[in-house]
Parts: C-alpha cells; sequence; structure tokens
C-alpha cells in the first residue's frame, strides 16, 4: 500500500451542542488476539499509523531479553523504560539511578527536554525559576533503556538513535517480529523525541499488544514480552503519572490490563485473562474524544463492570457548560464495533 495515501477514518466520537452534532472526531480501532485473528474492528486496520509511544515496549524488548540480569533490573525499572512518564521525582531519580549504572548521565540522553507533564495534567504552575532537564522528559525511561543496549551491545552510545546503529536495528526486529510486518516494510518517521518511529495498521499494532498476553516464552524473546506487560500493569505510576490515562486505565483493569498511550490520539491495551488487545486512533489527535471512544469499545466488548466505569469515569469530558454555568453540550461516542 502507498504510504501517503490516506486512511479511511470514521465517525467514532461527537461532540453535540443543543442535542445537534457540532465536532466530529474521525478514527479507527482494532480488537485482536493473539493468534492475529480480527475480532472486532471500525475504520481503517489496515493503513500504517504512527504508533509514536505505544511502541515502547518494543523498543524496550531487546534489552529485557538480553541484558535485564546484567543491569539488575526490577519491575519497577522495566515500567520506568516503557513509559511516557510526567517527570515526577520517582521517575526522574529512577532514570538517573539507571545511567549511573552504565557510567551515564542526564547529557547522554538525546531526547531534549519540555516542562513535565504532571503540571499541565494536573493544573499546576511550577515554581518561579524552576529549571528542568532531560530527565524530565517523557521519554527518558526509553532513551535510558537505548543507552543500557547499547552499553550491553558493546556499541558506542554517541548516535544511538541513527537508523543504522546497532541499539535501532534490534528494535526495528523486534517491532518487526511482534507486528508481523516486515522489517523493509515498516513505514519509518522521526518522534517528538528525535527517536526512530514505525507506522503500523491497527490491526497489527493490537496484535503485538495481544502477543505480550501469552504465558508460554517467545521463540526470539523469551520470557521478555510477559515480564515487560506485568511490569507495567504493576507500575502503572511508573508508566503514566497522577492524572494520566493509562494510570486510570491499568488501575480500573485490577491487574488484568497493560496499557500505552502514543501521542496524537493513539491508545493500545490488552487484557491478560482474554488475550485480546485493542488498538485506536484518532485522526485529529485529540486525548478525550480517544478515550470516549475507548471506553465505550470496552463496554460494548463487555469488558467493565461497575468498579472498573467508576475508575475511568475522569477520563470522560463532563457536560460542556458555558461562562454563566448553563450546561450547552456533550461528547458521545458514536463508535459501533463491526464483529468479524
Amino acid at each position: 500500500m502507498n504510504s501517503q495515501a490516506l486512511p479511511h477514518h470514521v465517525p467514532i466520537t461527537v461532540a453535540y451542542r443543543g442535542g445537534h452534532p457540532e465536532n466530529i472526531h474521525h478514527g479507527s480501532l482494532a480488537v485482536v488476539n493473539a493468534q492475529g485473528q480480527l475480532l472486532a474492528s471500525v475504520g481503517d486496520v489496515e493503513s500504517p499509523l504512527f504508533t509514536r509511544s505505544s511502541l515502547k515496549p518494543f523498543q524496550a524488548m531487546p534489552l529485557i531479553a538480553q541484558a535485564a540480569e546484567r543491569y539488575d533490573l526490577s519491575d519497577a525499572d522495566v515500567a520506568l523504560l516503557c513509559a511516557s512518564h510526567s517527570g515526577e521525582p520517582m521517575h526522574v531519580e529512577r532514570a538517573a539511578a539507571l545511567l549511573a549504572r552504565i557510567g551515564a548521565g542526564e547529557s547522554s540522553l538525546a531526547c531534549g527536554s519540555h516542562v513535565p507533564f504532571f503540571f499541565s495534567t494536573n493544573g499546576v504552575t511550577p515554581e518561579p525559576g524552576a529549571r528542568f532537564n532531560r530527565l524530565h522528559h517523557n521519554c527518558s525511561g526509553k532513551h535510558t533503556g537505548m543507552l543500557l543496549l547499547a552499553h550491553a551491545l558493546g556499541a558506542p552510545q554517541g548516535g544511538y538513535l541513527d537508523i543504522g546503529h546497532a541499539v535501532q536495528l534490534a528494535i526495528a526486529s523486534s517491532v518487526s517480529h511482534f507486528s508481523g510486518v516486515p522489517v523493509t516494510g515498516l513505514v519509518r518517521g522521526t518522534d517528538g523525541c528525535s527517536a526512530p518511529n514505525y507506522a503500523l495498521p491497527l490491526r497489527s499494532l493490537a496484535h503485538a499488544f495481544a502477543r505480550l498476553t501469552l504465558d508460554e516464552p517467545d521463540p526470539v524473546y523469551g520470557n521478555a514480552p510477559r515480564r515487560i506487560a506485568r511490569a507495567m500493569s504493576e507500575h502503572p505510576e511508573l508508566v503514566s503519572g497522577q492524572g494520566r490515562n493509562d494510570l486510570a486505565l491499568m488501575r480500573a483493569g485490577r491487574g488484568d490490563w497493560v496499557s500505552k498511550v502514543g501521542a496524537d490520539g493513539v491508545q493500545v491495551l490488552a487484557s491478560f485473562s482474554r488475550g485480546i488487545a485493542i488498538a485506536a486512533k484518532v485522526s485529529d489527535g485529540l486525548l478525550p474524544p480517544l478515550m470516549v471512544a475507548f471506553v465505550s469499545t470496552m463496554e460494548q466488548l463487555g469488558w467493565l463492570d461497575d468498579e472498573s466505569r467508576a475508575a475511568l469515569s475522569s477520563l470522560i469530558p463532563p457536560p460542556l457548560k458555558n461562562a454563566a454555568g448553563i450546561e450547552v453540550g456533550e461528547m458521545r461516542s458514536v463508535l459501533k464495533l463491526q464483529r468479524t
């Protein structure tokens, strides 16, 4: 398929004003089991779409498979390596400690820096004069993992983001293995943190996540897939942060769900007990309509109970009110799963 062709998204969430549709959010979604069977879908599940940070478990995969014991990586450490974290002290301190194991530091990271997500997510203003560095970047855990992998491979730390570097070659192999897309067929771009990123069909992305739930060792990566998924599910606060959607989703799953958001409207979640994953994309990249559609999908699949609904209520935008406090509209899912 021509990678420049536009995906055929469909309406998944609508914002209504006075009961009349005002803003229509288009997207697509795939529900796939660990054997690669498409169970349900909406929209376009075959066009390659950039995975962004939802790819992080597979970027960490080569390190966990080859050198987790060498660097004495705990499950909490593994969770941070897959994180899009909020730059809270627990994230920054753990990343720094991991870098210190190979004699590296903050300056070795090539991700750049930004104001931690904690502030914008929770409506908090940084203290005057507050300074932030690369460790506060939401992808510092991923980049730390890449530097650890470079060290394990005996490759130079410099240039670890170059597509021909041993680290990135190992990651491309991991992405190909779990998604089923040949390395030569991977659509490549550059992520917001400067790392290579790959576009995958939602069907393939969901299949890759579903494979994380399997009990039996992977023929290539051994127990790494299951360990990564369990570490993320058991330490969602390290994968995410206060007020963030992945933290809410994994806590709502009560140990059965592993989830990972990606920038610009990507969300993936897998259920251990079912061996099934959901991968979704909203075309305008906005998180609130994506979450409305995603929660609706889990409801249609029968995955929610009263406790999980309550836990996920924070992800659903409240009714729209104007400056006078009058309720004028609401956002609702219009997504209807097509079973296959």
